[in-house]
């Protein structure tokens, strides 16, 4: 029978450690997967892992830690408090630059004590699975960031956009050439409407995002919405999934190139994973959230739907991801 990985457990390595990469993202660089997430561990801020299956990931580096080298662009540029506490660095999402030859990694940076700072970090590297330097933390114009994404389109233009007064906003930047800075502030989404975990992922005449409500570590339905484009008109937000998402929270979506044409995986964190309830925040433990990998179905008129994923397998022939004991 063939290997399956099954949702919600608590995965581990080819080394047999848990798996930490939570609220990050995965690249496909040739014919490798490397996925980049958070590590509260220790020293670690992020790590990245890499797979030619989805479902096999060999420990590749604590790419972001507390000692990681710092070469300031901005003037905030601590990984660590002066007493020696750790800050927070969350969401961290990474994007390769084609004419600075950099993996650049943006991130929620928080200051390890309150949330009351709501910045980006940012880092790079010369390799996907190297040491990054810390290049400071910033407020994109000048307003609050907290939940992030980055996204390239099919144009090649990137965007951050990330949650802004205090989560009632969500706010798309340009950014500029190296990946650096923010350059402008595009377009506001669903204002007021209070989304947080953005992701995005583009179809042949569409592009979709998915986020969920503000609920804390609480899952939550989940909600997506489409448009033409980053900056053009967006339609209403549309639910997807059942009332919690599959006890999950978007991270990511991965699209893949299959010999049957494109496939997109939804990448998500179930916090606290199959152990708490969502609901007793004073049972909640956040070393135990797992993870969720699921295939999006989109119909002829930009309707969503989330398959219940119980197991799922990853063909390396094909290229193709399959939902295994799935329910619709």
């Amino acid at each position: 029978m063939e290997k399956r990985l099954k949702n919600g457990q608590h995965w581990t390595d080819t080394q047999g450690n848990p798996i930490h990469a939570h609220g990050g993202c995965i690249l496909k660089i040739e014919d490798r997967f490397y996925w980049y997430g958070e590590d509260r561990r220790k020293n670690y801020y992020v790590s990245c892992y890499s797979s030619r299956d989805l479902m096999n990931w060999k420990f590749e580096n604590h790419i972001l830690t507390t000692e990681s080298k710092i070469l300031k662009y901005y003037d905030s540029a601590q990984l660590k408090n002066e007493d020696g506490k750790k800050i927070n660095i969350e969401r961290p999402k990474i994007i390769y630059n084609e004419i600075t030859k950099k993996y650049v990694m943006w991130a929620h940076y928080e200051n390890g004590y309150d949330y009351k700072q709501a910045a980006v970090a940012i880092a790079s590297c010369d390799s996907p699975t190297g040491d990054f330097c810390y290049h400071g933390c910033f407020n994109p114009l000048q307003n609050m960031s907290r939940d992030c994404t980055l996204f390239i389109d099919k144009n090649n233009t990137p965007f951050f956009v990330s949650t802004a007064q205090n989560n009632a906003n969500l706010n798309v930047y340009s950014i500029s050439d190296d990946y650096m800075s923010v350059n402008k502030l595009e377009k506001v989404l669903f204002k007021g409407e209070y989304r947080e975990a953005p992701a995005f992922f583009e179809t042949r005449d569409k592009l979709f995002l998915l986020t969920s409500k503000c609920t804390g570590w609480s899952p939550n339905q989940g909600g997506y919405a489409h448009a033409d484009n980053m900056i053009s008109r967006w339609s209403e937000i549309y639910d997807f999934g059942d009332e919690t998402t599959y006890h999950t929270q978007p991270a990511f979506v991965l699209t893949l190139n299959t010999n049957q044409g494109k496939q997109y995986v939804y990448i998500g964190d179930r916090w606290g994973g199959n152990e708490w309830n969502g609901v007793d925040r004073n049972d909640f433990v956040y070393d135990n959230s797992s993870y969720y990998f699921s295939l999006i179905n989109i119909d002829e008129s930009n309707v969503i739907n989330l398959e219940k994923c119980n197991e799922f397998t990853f063909d390396i022939n094909t290229s193709s991801f399959r939902v295994w004991n799935s329910e619709k």
